[in-house]
């Protein structure tokens, strides 16, 4: 696989499409013959300015073909929108499914980008309702805005964080429901998953809790947690991704390769007791 400059001194990301799909996801696709494992997350499951992601890495591993639906910036809407993902995924032996941010979801207060979630798309009534004051004109991203109306109003954010979380744990059943109770939840964290107060939205993934996950842990077949580090933190980590000048500052804070190594390590572990 090869990646090339662009005009603007970024590397462009490895992408493939799958018939029937709208998804850009993690190349090479995948043949999707005989029995196969899925992998359904954002950038860290896509794998980001890393040669060999978790998914590839399995697939080396575990000897059976492992099929990376990963995409850069998705969330559940991502998915969830798309039939030909949803199809393959619900084919599959067993389905990884990294757990996704809360705020990345359209809902009865604004609209995200229906593939990469991350982008704010508009605001709806209830929230230029609740938040009269904000401009939401100057917003392109979930993260921006949300962190710009807890600063606006704490108290009035506990009405939107409410409800970003209630859609979440709504719709992660109803993408464990389409996977026929064959998904295996990956949690990748830092340990620790309570708010803090410079960060307003808490750990990562965003604005989800320990309850959220048992809630919907019920219709999967396990629970994989993997601690990690961005590759910024990490001695020499960036010096082993592939970036252009200009991604340094994305690249530091997506996952390296040790990383990667440490999510197949794990799931690889998993995987072996349910097959």
């Amino acid at each position: 696989m090869s990646l090339h400059m662009t005009g603007a001194g970024a590397l462009e990301d490895p992408i493939c499409t799958y018939p029937g799909s709208r998804l850009p996801v993690r190349a090479p696709c995948a043949r999707l013959e005989g029995r196969y494992l899925a992998f359904l997350g954002g950038s860290e499951t896509f794998g980001r300015f890393v040669a060999t992601p978790f998914p590839a890495l399995l697939d080396r591993r575990l000897g059976q073909t492992c099929v990376n639906l990963g995409s850069i910036n998705a969330g559940l809407d991502a998915v969830l929108g798309d039939a030909g993902a949803m199809r393959i995924a619900a084919a599959a032996a067993l389905t990884v499914v990294q757990l996704p941010d809360a705020q990345n979801l359209t809902n009865g207060f604004y609209r995200v980008h229906p593939r990469r979630n991350d982008r704010f798309l508009a605001a709806c009534a209830p929230l230029t309702e609740l938040y009269p004051e904000v401009d939401f004109t100057e917003f392109h991203f979930t993260r921006h805005l949300l962190i710009a109306l807890h600063r606006h109003c704490p108290g009035r954010f506990a009405t939107l964080r409410t409800e970003l979380q209630r859609i979440w744990v709504t719709r992660m059943h109803r993408l464990l429901r389409g996977l026929g109770g064959r998904g295996l939840l990956l949690w990748l964290h830092d340990g620790d998953d309570s708010p803090r107060s410079d960060a307003p939205l808490g750990s990562e993934p965003l604005l989800v809790s320990r309850t959220m996950v048992d809630r919907v842990l019920r219709q999967a077949r396990g629970l994989v947690e993997v601690p990690v580090t961005a590759a910024g933190q990490l001695e020499g980590e960036t010096r082993k991704m592939d970036f252009g000048p200009l991604q340094r500052p994305t690249a530091e804070h997506m996952l390296g390769p040790a990383m990667h190594a440490r999510i197949a390590d794990r799931l690889g572990d998993a995987i072996a007791t349910l097959q």
